[in-house]
């Protein structure tokens, strides 16, 4: 089998602990990396034991060669746009990480620069094939929850941070740096509806080192569509009770990373249609009751297997093996990417926050 050739820009968490992780993996068997882009000599040195490939210090050393298929830029997140628009105008197939740029506009820019080279690009959105999402729209598409009305997203916890992913001059902040699953997963349950907007959105800098937020707070609508409700918050101490809630007109689906409940009516035709009254309801001696009634739900718990840092993660590059040698349009298009930074962008302009350092 042909192997797709690698090179990675970055040896941080992603470069290293997601794709690196990957590409050593038992699960790859249709990847190569043959080389590694680090500034830092320590981890440029380490990754050469580790991969046995080449190793630069800057990714304008990769121009001319030929023996790449896929470059995947880990740089930090403000690096994002200019190494990939480069990379494309240089006839490189990119992989970017999230966040794919700082503007729709940058976006917009990427993906024409890399039509007019002929090449592929796309945005590293593997959540949306994380096993828990797939399930997710797997059991809204079997009616069980009859008609969705609402959607929460959680991507929450308690914790402080002061590294560079605090600042917003690094196009970081938690909208940025997390935000782009929730708000991707979000839009693909909205069927990529491009009349989506933020109906309402709040964001505050309260626990971090940094000037970046690690408060968000999203409320998307489209026409006819369930109201969707997303929280990426770092002030959440009781944070892991879900990441999807999906309330519908036949019941209400719980789900974690790692496990779902499903609870629903199977047939509300064996429960007649009770006719209004306007009348207080009375128990047979006279005494004022509360109006309920005794359904039978159906109960479903299960754990879920596989997680967006491994399952997710080589889907994700056998699209882009199928899309780079096979010419198979990508299933995540960077169009997708696109739309899901126009939202956040629309949530920082809506909450400017102060700029405090460089």
């Amino acid at each position: 089998m042909k192997k797709l050739r690698v090179a990675i820009i970055g040896q941080g968490r992603s470069g290293r602990n997601i794709h690196g992780k990957f590409f050593k993996s038992a699960d790859n068997d249709f990847c190569e990396v043959v080389c590694i882009v680090e500034a830092d000599e320590f981890r440029r040195n380490r990754a050469a034991e580790e991969f046995g490939c080449d190793t630069v210090a800057d990714y304008t050393e990769l121009f001319g060669r030929k023996d790449i298929d896929l470059v995947v830029n880990a740089s930090f997140s403000h690096m994002h746009y200019p190494i990939t628009k480069d990379l494309l105008n240089h006839g490189f197939s990119v992989l970017s990480e999230k966040p794919f740029g700082r503007s729709y506009y940058e976006c917009l820019d990427l993906i024409h620069t890399a039509e007019k080279q002929g090449v592929t690009l796309a945005a590293f959105h593997q959540s949306l094939l994380s096993p828990a999402f797939l399930n997710v729209k797997k059991i809204i598409a079997s009616g069980k929850l009859g008609d969705v009305l609402q959607i929460n997203l959680k991507y929450s916890g308690f914790a402080r941070r002061w590294d560079w992913q605090t600042l917003q001059s690094r196009c970081a902040g938690g909208l940025y740096n997390t935000g782009p699953h929730p708000v991707g997963q979000a839009l693909d349950l909205l069927g990529w509806d491009t009349d989506t907007a933020v109906a309402y959105s709040s964001m505050k800098t309260v626990l971090t080192s940094g000037d970046g937020d690690d408060y968000a707070k999203v409320i998307l609508q489209a026409p006819h569509k369930p109201t969707v409700d997303i929280e990426v918050i770092s002030a959440d101490a009781f944070a892991g009770d879900y990441v999807f809630k999906i309330y519908g007109s036949k019941g209400t689906l719980c789900s974690t990373n790692s496990s779902y409940k499903l609870k629903y009516v199977e047939d509300f035709s064996a429960y007649p249609a009770r006719p209004v009254t306007a009348v207080p309801l009375s128990d047979e001696n006279g005494n004022p009751i509360y109006c309920s009634e005794k359904l039978t739900f159906t109960e479903v718990d299960e754990k879920i297997s596989g997680s967006s840092f491994d399952v997710a993660v080589r889907d994700f590059y056998r699209m882009m093996y199928d899309a780079i040698f096979e010419g198979k349009p990508l299933a995540i298009p960077p169009e997708h990417a696109a739309q899901v930074i126009g939202i956040i962008e629309a949530c920082h302009a809506e909450n400017p926050l102060p700029v405090r350092f460089d």
